[in-house]
């Protein structure tokens, strides 16, 4: 198979996360003011705290927790390799030759510029509408979704105990001399990959339902930079590609589900209609999709 083509396939999420901005529609109140979140000061708090401490605690007792073996090890009932054709071409094609610099720079994209495009930019977008006022509980709903799929992530991870794609080419002695043996078998799904993807969309609706101007700003930039550390962790060796498009579709899901279910405006306009919003292309010519809904 080409290399293009899992490259191709590796991207196709990037481009359209890249083409689609989501551009609020949002009306204004009745009496004039902008949506408002739903939100519980107190509950939305203890939330947010009880995922991150649980998430925390699990790290803390990864050597306990983590499988010692894999359970899903790749392998066929004879020892062959089994990996299927999608994640072993993607690997092939996207693996850095230093695999440990895409690592350093998956933990700096994921953990640093991730959360400064999401949770900065929509405060700047906030700041652009002149409603500062709004930034504390954006941050906090955006914070509450995040948590919340990284606890969803790592409790699967604990659970399937997938090996890692760096593990899974040594033999059984290298194995288990690897800089952090507890982290071998942790490989389904990305937890990098699920933790940028909700944060990035949380970000993005919560722009979207506050009618943010700069909402297509704040999708654009979250989720272009989320698809890149889902592409670094490929090339660091760290995770196969149906790792890393889990943790997209799981953390994306979590991202928009969280803020939209639970904090989704309860204001109407002056004919009854509730607050909402569309998806548009962006203006630079990449071909996008368009949708509209109602919140």
């Amino acid at each position: 198979m080409p290399s293009s083509l899992p490259l191709r396939t590796g991207f196709a999420f990037a481009g359209l996360s890249s083409a689609i901005a989501l551009t609020s529609t949002a009306p204004a109140r009745a009496d004039g003011g902008a949506p408002q979140l739903r939100y519980d000061l107190p509950v939305d708090v203890t939330v947010t705290v009880i995922a991150g401490a649980t998430w925390f605690a699990t790290e803390a007792f990864k050597a306990s927790l983590a499988p010692a073996a894999c359970r899903w090890c790749d392998r066929a009932g004879d020892g062959s390799d089994s990996l299927n054709v999608v994640d072993a071409d993607v690997r092939n094609a996207l693996r850095w030759s230093s695999p440990g610099a895409a690592n350093t720079a998956s933990n700096l994209v994921g953990f640093a510029m991730v959360p400064l495009a999401s949770m900065g930019v929509s405060a700047l977008a906030a700041r652009h509408d002149g409603r500062t006022d709004t930034a504390f509980v954006d941050g906090l709903v955006v914070l509450e979704a995040a948590a919340l799929a990284a606890d969803v992530n790592q409790a699967v991870k604990l659970v399937v105990g997938r090996e890692r794609p760096f593990v899974h080419v040594l033999n059984q002695a290298e194995k288990s001399a690897t800089a952090q043996p507890s982290d071998n078998n942790l490989s389904f799904f990305s937890g990098h990959t699920t933790f940028t993807f909700a944060l990035a969309s949380a970000a993005g609706t919560v722009a979207s339902m506050r009618g943010y101007r700069w909402a297509p700003l704040v999708w654009s930039m979250g989720l272009t930079l989320a698809t890149a550390t889902g592409y670094l962790r490929i090339a660091a060796d760290r995770h196969y590609f149906s790792d890393v498009m889990t943790g997209a579709i799981v953390g994306a899901g979590v991202g928009i589900a969280v803020p939209y279910l639970f904090h989704r405006p309860a204001s109407t306009d002056a004919t009854g209609s509730a607050t909402g919003f569309s998806a548009a292309p962006l203006s630079f010519g990449t071909k996008g999709i368009s949708f509209a809904g109602a919140f």
